[in-house]
C-alpha cells in the first residue's frame, strides 16, 4: 500500500527523528543529557574526547531533529534533552539491544557494561 500524499510528511518527520539517532556518538550524546537536567559543551566534550567540530556537528543534528535544545549563558552553552520522553526511547532502544544480543555472550556483556540511563531500567 503506497503512501498517501497526506501521510508523507508525517513519515518523513519520523525519518527525520531516526535520522538524528543514526550515528553512535549521538545516542551517548543523548544518553548523557539524559542523566541530568543539563550540560554543558565542556562537559560533553570531556565526557566523549571529540574535537570541538565534530561535537559541534553531532550537536547541530540532534537540534535540527529537535531532540536537543541549547542555551547560552555568559560564555558557556548548555544542552538537554528538548522532550523527557527521550528518555524512555534511550531505555526502549536499551532493552531491544540486549534482546537482540542475547544470544551473543560476549556482545551481551559489553552492552550491560555500557552506563545506565537515568529513569530507564537495564
Amino acid at each position: 500500500m503506497p503512501l498517501s500524499q497526506s501521510q508523507r510528511p508525517l513519515y518523513e518527520v519520523k525519518a527525520n527523528l531516526f535520522k538524528g539517532l543514526a550515528h553512535p556518538y549521538r545516542i551517548r550524546l543523548l544518553e548523557l543529557l539524559a542523566d541530568a537536567e543539563e550540560v554543558s559543551v565542556a562537559a560533553l566534550q570531556a565526557e566523549t574526547e571529540l574535537e570541538a567540530s565534530h561535537l559541534s556537528q553531532h550537536l547541530s543534528v540532534l537540534r535540527r531533529h529537535h531532540l536537543v535544545v541549547s542555551q547560552r549563558r555568559a560564555s558557556h552553552v548548555y544542552y538537554r534533552l528538548a522532550d523527557p520522553r527521550i528518555r524512555e526511547l534511550l531505555a526502549v532502544a536499551r532493552a531491544l539491544l540486549l534482546g537482540m544480543l542475547s544470544e551473543d555472550r560476549t556482545r551481551l556483556d559489553a552492552a550491560q557494561s555500557l552506563p545506565a540511563i537515568a529513569g530507564g531500567s537495564r
